[in-house]
């Protein structure tokens, strides 16, 4: 698998040249974004810059007066191994699979206005017992939307990728093979250094053929997000038709309002974010909430620039079944592989605690080692993955212990456009897991090979 991926890799990176010192002086490219759409190329209009680089003519194609097109694509192979998966519980424990896609874009401009059109090929070989459709969606459209700039206020309308602050709530799902999009309207308003967001939006539900995705019938999203200096601030409404809890199946309507404070300061930076949630479900008042927190260092002036960097979430679960209220948080369309590439638990009745540190190696390498422990918030709740599905309830167990976790990983930056890299990770299971199923260590390999222009 390391040999395909690396022949990928050269195949598709080998055309690429490193910039030179002097060209970056020239021009400096803006950094590539998973979105693609929030990239500014506008720059490269001087034919003189555009030739500081292979990709300057596709980044700017000038196509008239006060018009032109940028191009560009993501092609990625990544390999994940599993022993062990969901502590030996899956249906597949042992599973060995590639995933491979291809996002090509284009994005047009003319005058004030644009067009952003990104297609998707995602195909799986060997998931076991068969793909999902986050792991496979053959051929679609991923993004495709017009807008408008009006001055302090952008508007925006179609399908397109949402990334909201740290992408706690609203993210891309960018880890797995197919990304997460919405179908929906999107207004940017700009006052002063502060940028307002308003949107209203349903997720896209892929589909597991060709051209078949579509909005959800049953889920709603809406909202105001507001970024300021060092400060977001934002409410998010959400609706789900079909949504379970407790054995119950039914409407579900929540409110988030969140605070978030992030920032830099010489070596240190910080990032802390707080959301309560309320709303109903099913004649329920839900009262939930998370706190996260992030605070990390970095040593430029030692050998390999070491950063470290120290996390810790809580997020509420249900304390008490049948009480008419719900506890247990919504994590609503965050981001893949919350905790780490591998996140068998997901951000739902969960205390996480993650030291991590990183460095470079030199010539284009990095490193980082990190370490997860997981308890449960409430005893009187279960364990959820990712998108909140209950995987193991809490039966009569009153451990809060989940279990611990180590994570190393390596990437080199072989050109501009192309890396690879590799993260191997083992989570071994703690009291709550022992006591309510299988309770087997799980191993996962991953190996990735990603060229992006």
């Amino acid at each position: 698998m390391l040999r395909i991926l690396i022949v990928a890799g050269l195949l598709t990176g080998g055309v690429a040249s490193p910039v030179s010192a002097q060209q970056r002086e020239a021009w400096e490219a803006p950094t590539l974004s998973i979105t693609r759409y929030d990239e500014d190329w506008s720059d490269l209009a001087d034919a003189g810059k555009r030739a500081h680089h292979w990709t300057g003519p596709l980044k700017h194609i000038p196509l008239g007066d006060d018009s032109w097109m940028t191009t560009g694509i993501e092609l990625r192979a990544r390999s994940e191994s599993y022993q062990n998966n969901l502590w030996g519980e899956a249906d597949a424990p042992d599973d060995s699979y590639l995933w491979l896609r291809a996002l090509p874009y284009a994005d047009l401009h003319v005058g004030k206005a644009r067009a952003f059109v990104q297609p998707i090929v995602a195909y799986a070989v060997g998931v076991s017992p068969s793909a999902s459709p986050i792991d496979q969606t053959q051929v679609d459209l991923l993004q495709g939307f017009g807008e408008v700039d009006l001055g302090a206020v952008t508007v925006r309308a179609g399908r397109q990728m949402l990334s909201l602050g740290t992408e706690r709530l609203v993210g891309t799902r960018y880890g797995p093979n197919v990304p997460l999009a919405f179908d929906g309207a999107r207004a940017d308003i700009l006052i002063g250094r502060a940028k307002l967001s308003l949107l209203a939006a349903r997720p896209v539900q892929p589909g597991s053929g060709s051209f078949d995705d579509a909005s959800s019938k049953t889920k709603a999203l809406w909202g105001a997000y507001a970024a300021l200096p060092e400060l977001d601030i934002y409410y998010l409404g959400y609706r789900n038709r079909f949504a379970r809890f407790g054995g119950l199946t039914g409407r579900e309507v929540r409110h988030s309002i969140g605070l978030r404070s992030h920032g830099v300061r010489r070596d240190w930076h910080w990032n802390v974010e707080g959301v309560v949630q309320l709303g109903h479900f099913e004649g329920q008042r839900i009262a939930a909430w998370t706190l996260g927190t992030e605070i990390g260092r970095s040593f430029p002036a030692l050998a390999f620039a070491p950063a470290a960097t120290l996390r810790l979430n809580i997020v509420s679960g249900d304390g008490k079944a049948g009480d008419d209220e719900i506890g247990t948080f919504n994590a609503l369309f965050p981001k893949g592989k919350y905790f780490g590439e591998l996140s068998p638990v997901g951000p739902t009745n969960i205390i996480n605690l993650n030291p991590r540190l990183s460095g470079t190696l030199g010539g284009g390498v990095s490193a980082s080692f990190g370490v997860n422990a997981y308890w449960r918030t409430s005893s009187a709740d279960g364990i959820y993955d990712i998108p909140g599905n209950l995987i193991r309830s809490a039966g009569n167990s009153k451990a809060r212990f989940i279990g611990k976790e180590t994570e190393a990983t390596v990437a080199w930056q072989a050109t501009s456009e192309w890396e690879l890299s590799a993260s191997l990770s083992a989570f071994t299971p703690g009291a709550f897991i022992r006591e309510t199923g299988p309770a087997k260590t799980i191993i996962m390999l991953g190996l990735e090979s990603n060229f992006r222009f």
